[in-house]
C-alpha cells in the first residue's frame, strides 16, 4: 500500500505516502549528503533505496500491485527488474532520459520476490510510469497520481481492489482543487487525507520541492512533526 504524486505548479512538488506491515519489512530512515531515502533491509544485508530522492531531483518510488505473468521475472540481458532500474535512477546512476530508454529498449520485469511498480520524476516535473508487463507512459499535465493499482490498464487490477479503498480517487479530487500554486503544506494535507492505519499503516510520508531543494518528512502519521533533509546546491 503506498500513494505517490508529483504536483507540477510553480514548484515541483513530489508527495509519497510509504505503508507496509512491520512483520515482513524492516525500513529506516536515511539522510546522506546525496540522498534521502527510506531504506529497506534485504537479505543481503544492504538497506536499499527503493523509495527516495537524489540531491540532483531524482525521485523514485516502487508501489505494491497485483502481478501478472508479463511481467514474471526473468534472469536475462533483455530485462531489468523494477527494482534496480528505480534504485539506480535514486542513486543518480541514471539520468530520466536514461530511465526512459530502458523502458523502451528493455522488457522491465518484477523483482525475484514482489510485484511492484514504479513511478519515477526529475526536479523539472517529467514524470514516468512504469508497469512491468504492461508499459510505461510519460506523464504531464498538472499532476501525476499512483496507489497501488494499475493506471495504465486498470482493468487488469480493479478485481483486487480492497472493498473502501478509495485513495486514489479521493487523491484525485483533492489535488484537481489547486491550481498553479501548489506548496509543501497542501502536499502534507493530501498525504494526510489518504493515510492508511493499522496493519498497513503509513509509516512514513515525505515531501520534496524542487525549487527549495528540500525533503519534508514524518513518521508514524505524526503529522505535527516534520523533519527536514536539505540538499546543498549542485
Amino acid at each position: 500500500m503506498c500513494t505517490r504524486f508529483v504536483y507540477r505548479g510553480d514548484d515541483t512538488i513530489t508527495g509519497f505516502n510509504f505503508e507496509i506491515d512491520l512483520a515482513v519489512w524492516d525500513h529506516k530512515i536515511m539522510k546522506e549528503k546525496d540522498r534521502f531515502y527510506i531504506g529497506i533491509l534485504r537479505p543481503d544485508g544492504v538497506r536499499h533505496s527503493y523509495h527516495g530522492v537524489n540531491r540532483n531531483g531524482n525521485v523514485g518510488t516502487l508501489l505494491y500491485v497485483h502481478g501478472n505473468p508479463a511481467g514474471v521475472y526473468r534472469d536475462s540481458m533483455d530485462c531489468m527488474t523494477i527494482a534496480d532500474l528505480t534504485e539506480q535512477f535514486i542513486q543518480a546512476k541514471i539520468s530520466f532520459d536514461d530511465a526512459l530508454q530502458i523502458a523502451q529498449k528493455k522488457k522491465i520485469v518484477y523483482a525475484p520476490d514482489a510485484t511492484m511498480q514504479a513511478m519515477l520524476s526529475d526536479r523539472h516535473g517529467r514524470t514516468l510510469i512504469i508497469e512491468p508487463g504492461i508499459g510505461w507512459r510519460e506523464d504531464d499535465g498538472r499532476y501525476s497520481l499512483i496507489t497501488n493499482d494499475s493506471v495504465l490498464a486498470p482493468e487488469s487490477t480493479r478485481p483486487f481492489i480492497v472493498p473502501g479503498d478509495d485513495r486514489y480517487e479521493r487523491a484525485d479530487r483533492l489535488l484537481n482543487r489547486y491550481g498553479k500554486h501548489f506548496t509543501v503544506t497542501d502536499a502534507f494535507s493530501v498525504l494526510r487525507a489518504v493515510r492508511q492505519e493499522g496493519m498497513w499503516a503509513t509509516r512514513v510520508s515525505f515531501v520534496y520541492s524542487a525549487k527549495e531543494r528540500v525533503v519534508y518528512y514524518v513518521e508514524n502519521n505524526k503529522f505535527s512533526q516534520i523533519g527536514k533533509c536539505e540538499f546543498s546546491q549542485l
